[in-house]
């Protein structure tokens, strides 16, 4: 059994939670399980987790308990009691080519794989280990020193993946959930891949205590990705056209509870300025509450409306640090709407699946001298399975990761000038300040009297008869 407790976790997973940080599964805590199929899969541990336990179908189930107090990253095997036992890393063994090739290799069903499944479904009622079974099947199977080293070895994995009780506790950080995210439904985040959200955070120049718009339809990947950056400080002000705060899955499957406090809401008729928000009573008509708890909820109203407002007033104060957009909407309506309430040298950062949106976008904004520099780029990525001897670009990945606007906003000062006509004016007013001071100079020396052997001598002329 997996064992818990402070004696049992690594010198640096001890010294981080002495730090205030934690890298071990808490009470309460999301988590995602990869099983040997690869499927990656997303659970809780209850708040309270007793004698509870988690049913992951063929692979067996455990009892969450089991986890609270562990370090993420082990790998686990599930015994028959429900319980955890910690696996030891494997290593990655470089394969020796044999002469043997596949050629000969025919597959004629039963016969070449004698074991069926009932006989395997025996097998496992009777509590063998998957290993075991593993091994009878290789010692059954008719065609199995026909294949090359490199077939034997996915013979082996292939049956692991099916028989094997293990799991893989993986942390939820930010980039396995957005991978998990879009391996599993990738329409959900409008195809936001994990690699173009780095662009993103990079290109906003998202950083703790900053101020940002954001605009997201993703299912909250986007917000995600703010809250996480600024480290439970600044502000999000997340933009919808709904006027209750929104609940977002992926914060809670962050564990981002703490730095959710920075995240405010504000709905679409709100951030209009000549919008006047009808405003429900915050006391009674008569004046008196008729109980203790009436007065609780008018107080809570008042405080609500009272920080509504307040968000309002911070909004239209302007001076945001950034504007972040991955939504359906059509975004230079969104940008036109925001921009007055951005900062100098703000970053304004949109997200498309199409290039064509962001072109229509593009063009509009060089023509405003409000943008610097409109540009778009395209994510691309390629990933490779490494193994000794057989690293390669995989056979499946996806064919695009979507396209990102960026620019800068900057003032439209009718007044303000390059850097270069600047430089400019200022040597042409040095210029002719340098004239004034000669010509003053020039002109205090011809009126200042000759010294001559210590007495002032005027000179004189005298018309000659």
């Amino acid at each position: 059994m997996a064992e818990s407790g402070p004696s049992s976790l690594p010198e640096h997973v001890l010294v981080d939670q002495k730090e205030g940080k934690s890298h071990t599964i808490q009470a309460g805590s999301h988590l995602l399980l990869q099983l040997p199929s690869k499927e990656v899969r997303q659970v809780r541990i209850d708040t309270n987790p007793g004698g509870k336990t988690i049913n992951l179908g063929k692979f067996g189930s455990f009892k969450q308990s089991c986890l609270v107090g562990q370090p993420y990253g082990l790998s686990y095997e599930i015994l028959p009691d429900k319980t955890l036992v910690i696996m030891p890393p494997t290593l990655l063994e470089e394969l020796e080519e044999t002469g043997a090739t596949n050629e000969l290799i025919v597959d004629a069903g039963e016969y070449v794989q004698p074991l069926t499944s009932d006989e395997i479904e025996v097998l496992k009622k009777s509590g063998v280990h998957f290993s075991e079974i593993i091994k009878k099947q290789i010692e059954t199977h008719v065609n199995y020193e026909l294949k090359t080293e490199y077939s034997k070895d996915k013979y082996r994995k292939r049956k692991e993946a099916k028989f094997a009780k293990q799991m893989a506790i993986l942390e939820p950080s930010l980039f396995n959930v957005a991978s998990y995210l879009f391996e599993k439904d990738p329409g959900r985040i409008l195809g936001l891949r994990v690699d173009t959200l780095s662009q993103i955070a990079n290109l906003a120049n998202l950083r703790p205590g900053g101020r940002f718009l954001v605009v997201d339809t993703t299912g909250g990947l986007l917000v995600a990705t703010t809250l996480e950056r600024l480290g439970g400080s600044g502000t999000v002000l997340y933009l919808s056209e709904t006027d209750t705060p929104p609940e977002f899955p992926i914060v809670d499957l962050l564990n981002l509870k703490e730095k959710a406090e920075t995240l405010k809401h504000l709905d679409w008729a709100a951030a209009d300025e000549e919008h006047v928000p009808i405003r429900a009573p915050i006391e009674p008509p008569t004046g008196e509450y008729k109980s203790e708890g009436q007065r609780e909820r008018y107080e809570k109203r008042r405080q609500a409306l009272e920080a509504q407002a307040q968000l309002r007033e911070d909004l239209f104060a302007g001076e945001w640090d950034g504007l972040l957009i991955a939504a359906q909407y059509e975004p230079f309506s969104i940008v036109q709407r925001l921009t007055p309430y951005l900062a100098g040298s703000a970053t304004v950062t949109i997200y498309s699946q199409y290039l064509q949106v962001l072109a229509e976008v593009q063009a509009k904004m060089r023509s405003l001298p409000a943008y610097l520099s409109p540009s778009i780029t395209e994510a691309w990525l390629r990933q490779y399975q490494v193994f000794p001897g057989r690293t390669h670009p995989l056979m499946n990945m996806s064919g695009g990761g979507g396209y990102i606007l960026h620019a800068i906003h900057v003032y439209d000062d009718p007044k303000a000038s390059s850097v270069l006509a600047g430089r400019r004016r200022r040597l042409t007013e040095r210029r002719s300040a340098n004239r004034v001071a000669e010509t003053s100079a020039q002109g205090l020396e011809s009126d200042t009297p000759i010294e001559n052997g210590g007495l002032d001598v005027e000179m004189t002329s005298t018309e000659t008869e």
